[in-house]
């Protein structure tokens, strides 16, 4: 008997069943609908209550159906992990005051690390030449 698992091959999975249809989806299916049953009933039994009298229901009235759609944008965040409604951000473009400034910076970050690399080699060549002569 071996420590390590056998993981099964993620493009034959793929192949298999859908991210809509496998069995951890059909678990997330199920739970969203339990949940909004949930939600739905207990919206019911508040409503109810709010028409009643009960100041204190009219809070529940209106909480349970944000707690469904809470539910549902849940729901679609499991189902599509790398989506999202947002633009990629654009790399913010430099006012032309500073653009002379960005240009002499960025030379200097290129001077440090030609000056940088100069040292390793001049390290790397030393501690070989130092090899040499101990032997």
């Amino acid at each position: 008997m071996s420590d390590t698992e056998e993981v099964p091959d993620p493009a034959s999975a793929k192949k298999t069943a859908s991210h809509l249809t496998s069995a951890a989806a059909m678990k997330t299916h199920l739970t969203l609908v339990v949940g909004l049953a949930l939600c739905t009933a207990a919206f019911v039994f508040e409503l109810g209550r709010a028409e009643g009298g009960n100041e204190l229901s009219w809070a529940y009235v209106f909480e349970w159906p944000l707690l469904a759609l809470f539910a549902i944008y849940m729901w679609w965040k499991l189902l599509h992990p790398g989506f999202t409604f947002r633009r990629a951000r654009e790399k913010p473009a430099v006012a032309p005051e500073y653009a002379g400034m960005l240009h002499a910076w960025q030379g200097e970050l290129a001077k440090l690390e030609m000056i940088r690399r100069a040292e390793e080699t001049g390290n790397e060549q030393e501690s070989g030449d130092a090899v040499t002569r101990d032997e």
